[in-house]
């Protein structure tokens, strides 16, 4: 789960980590409350990089630029995202940019501390300037460690490790990190947390700006839903079945969009409310592939007779296999369009929504 800078930045404040001060604002008749002397910085809230190249961090010297600044930021779209919030930041004198990340490199299977002596520009822009320095997970940050920094970097470089560890980040990052009047000041922030560990962690922000309104009702009803641009919706069950059969769709040119992971469940509520969410996504076919183990064909059978009873929806066609199959297969014989084979399967829904 990636963070906004300000969310990042009131993780940074409760670990002793100086940021500037900043106000963040969602309408424009808020900008006439902020209490602070200008000249501002005004940042576009969006989960992109190449926000300054994009024309999404502005200055303002008065209040009537930062009218027009605000109204800019909000109706330009950075890498195809629009921002909601910006954060209104103080200009801060900088007197020197450094580079800190802490990033976990799989690889490895260790932390990587990445440090320079620039900042503010893209890390692959000076990565032969990046210091790395591997960290044993099982040891942690270490004073020897810290003596390949400047002193200067050496305690926010403390803070930000336990960020980093304790809230079980893939990435935590201040670029630029900046000197000013003696000072370290993180002037952004970008956090990445593992989504496995947020059960964790009900202390972190729950915004999830970065799913589509579709994919954040299938995170609350417990569901796996990715919500691709095509026009074959697919169900299936089991993280590996869900990928062939999207692989099998691509073999013959179909454009599989949302895609949707009934996991091990048989309950015909659960089945309803996966075909409400692809029938909500628009798709002009679906395409149900299903492989019954633990899961009873015939249960699934009946959810989504039960579903297609009650609203309308797009042509489906159904490979349905495993425990009471034949029976399953009769039940929808006037409802779906039935396929055993799995080439077969991919190639008919790929025909249709062709």
């Amino acid at each position: 789960m990636k963070l906004f800078e300000y969310q990042g930045k009131e993780i940074f404040r409760k670990y002793g980590i100086n940021v500037p001060k900043s106000f963040l604002i969602e309408k424009k008749d808020e900008i006439k409350k902020i209490d602070m002397p200008f000249p501002w910085i005004m940042k576009a809230q969006v989960l992109v990089g190449g926000r300054g190249k994009s024309g999404g961090i502005k200055f303002a010297n008065s209040m009537q630029e930062a009218e027009k600044n605000f109204d800019e930021i909000m109706q330009m779209e950075i890498k195809g995202e629009r921002a909601r919030k910006i954060l209104v930041e103080e200009k801060i004198k900088i007197e020197k940019e450094y580079y800190l990340s802490f990033f976990l490199d799989r690889s490895s299977r260790q932390y990587l501390m990445m440090f320079s002596s620039e900042g503010g520009v893209d890390i692959e822009e000076m990565a032969e300037k990046v210091k790395k320095i591997y960290v044993n997970p099982m040891i942690g940050l270490q004073p020897y460690h810290l003596r390949c920094l400047p002193k200067e970097a050496r305690n926010i470089a403390s803070k930000l490790f336990k960020i980093f560890v304790e809230n079980d980040c893939e990435l935590a990052e201040i670029n630029p990190m900046a000197v000013s009047k003696g000072n370290i000041i993180a002037l952004d922030s970008k956090i990445i947390v593992d989504n496995n560990s947020l059960y964790r962690h009900p202390e972190l922000p729950k915004e999830t700006s970065e799913l589509t309104p579709l994919e954040k009702e299938a995170r609350e009803k417990n569901i796996s839903f990715v919500q691709l641009n095509g026009n074959i919706g697919v169900i299936a069950n089991g993280a590996g079945l869900t990928m062939a059969t999207l692989d099998a769709l691509n073999e013959f040119n179909g454009r599989g969009g949302t895609f949707l992971d009934l996991g091990g469940t048989d309950n015909p509520e659960k089945v309803k409310q996966a075909l409400e969410l692809i029938v909500k996504a628009k798709p002009k076919v679906i395409l149900i592939n299903l492989f019954g183990g633990i899961t009873k064909c015939d249960t699934v059978a009946n959810g989504i007779i039960e579903f297609m009873k009650k609203n309308e929806t797009p042509t489906i066609v159904a490979r349905i296999k495993g425990v009471n199959e034949d029976i399953a297969r009769d039940m929808l014989k006037d409802y779906v369009i039935a396929v055993d084979s799995f080439e077969e399967v991919a190639k008919k829904a790929a025909e249709l929504g062709d």
